[in-house]
């Protein structure tokens, strides 16, 4: 079968090069894809969110499965168009998808469901927001409503920050906001817990643990993700039936009773809590850079899942694991997450020897006359498998220190917390 892959990230490089090992399928492009994809699938330059462009360039390449990578064309509706053109797609539909477009309409459900989160409040105003402080005292976390690319949220240790952040949203920094969740802050430690869903049942589908913040010890503004580790430690058999049977099942419950059934990949962002889990956020994919720990350790046929959670058919599915654990590095853009320079070029990338259980995925990267450039902030994902966390991030910083690109930076304490 042919594969349509939509997606130009860390994320999508993992994706892709799980779908090249399966045995059913003879072609794969990428939309738009990136230098790594470009060593194992065709990229077609087209714009994600140009959905007609994508419907002609998949006929034209006689396209059996599209699968979507990022969220933003999810949000915007790509499922509900394909489907309507009667082609195959991964992935939820555009009201499924405010779980994650929308905090606003994510902590209503959690609301009327009584799903564990954070003490909340929807901001239209600064009247709103002089109403929460009333209430709640500092640090507090300030959200943009709409997708922010992982720059959304900010944690506020005073009134005088909290006003100029939420200022800013209300002016239009992010295009897709024009409110705010103001939410407590909740002290713990952080995991993330995905499943794959269908209309009739779900599959647990691997834990991580990301590092959200750009420095060491979580120090300063989030980005999308410095680094990942997978399985989650913190994620006990005792607390994955509290995810499922306080989070998962209301939430996919309260979309069924609204006419509107979740499929695909569904991320769940959780704040652990003296052994309880709270609700942070949902995504409707797969974590970048989570996806990039989780991947690797799958064992079943990707493609065989993504076509039985299409089918309603995920109850014939066994999904297997390989028993490594799994560590993520990114090297990023000096500069990252605020303005950095694109387009420098990455000289040793090529003269990197890897071992068998060592991948680097490639994230904002592109190929020109046989040399490899930085296109965004995020730029490799240096992935290895093992049996020690500890051991495994040695090696990830060994080949980083070889490659010894100058114009990039890294986090060293990807695991920090980690006890074992």
């Amino acid at each position: 079968m042919n594969i349509a892959l939509i997606g130009s990230g860390g994320r999508e490089h993992a994706i892709c090069q799980k779908i090249s090992q399966s045995k059913i399928v003879n072609k794969i492009i990428c939309i738009p894809g990136n230098a790594g994809t470009a060593e194992i699938a065709e990229n077609i330059t087209v714009d994600v969110l140009d959905f007609k462009k994508i419907l002609k360039t998949i006929k034209s390449y006689e396209i059996d499965m599209v699968v979507v990578g990022p969220e933003e064309p999810l949000v915007k509706g790509i499922v509900n168009f394909l489907n309507k053109n009667k082609i195959k797609v991964f992935g939820p539909n555009k009201f499924a998808s405010k779980l994650e477009g929308s905090k606003a309409f994510m902590k209503k459900i959690c609301k009327e469901n009584n799903i564990p989160t954070a003490n909340f409040k929807i901001c239209k105003n600064i009247r709103d927001i002089n109403n929460f402080l009333k209430k709640n005292t500092f640090p507090m976390v300030v959200k943009a409503d709409g997708l922010a690319a992982g720059k959304g949220v900010t944690i506020c240790k005073d009134k005088r920050q909290l006003l100029s952040i939420s200022d800013q949203i209300f002016k239009g920094k992010f295009k897709s906001s024009n409110k705010i969740v103001m939410e407590e802050y909740l002290e713990g430690e952080e995991a993330s817990y995905f499943i794959i869903v269908d209309k009739n049942s779900f599959k647990f589908f691997g834990s991580a643990q990301d590092h959200k913040r750009v420095g060491e010890k979580d120090k300063g503004p989030n980005t999308g993700g410095m680094g990942a580790y997978s399985p989650a430690p913190i994620i006990t058999k005792e607390l994955e039936k509290k995810i499922i049977n306080k989070i998962i099942k209301p939430t996919l419950n309260a979309l069924k009773q609204n006419g509107n059934v979740y499929k695909g990949f569904l991320y769940i962002g959780l704040m652990i809590k003296r052994n309880e889990p709270f609700l942070i956020e949902f995504n409707v994919r797969m974590g970048d850079p989570e996806c990039q720990v989780i991947i690797p350790r799958l064992k079943t046929d990707l493609v065989k899942i993504f076509q039985n959670s299409i089918q309603d058919r995920l109850y014939r599915t066994k999904i297997k694991w390989k028993n490594e654990k799994c560590m993520t590095i990114a090297l990023c853009s000096k500069g990252y997450p605020g303005s950095y320079k694109k387009n420098i070029l990455i000289p040793n990338f090529d003269d990197l020897r890897l071992k068998k259980n060592q991948i680097i995925f490639h994230a904002g990267t592109k190929r020109n006359n046989n040399n490899l450039y930085s296109t965004g902030g995020r730029v490799l994902n240096f992935t290895f498998l093992g049996k020690n966390f500890f051991n495994i991030r040695k090696e990830i910083i060994k080949v980083i220190n070889k490659l010894n690109w100058t114009k990039g930076f890294y986090r060293r304490d990807i695991g920090w917390r980690i006890k074992r």
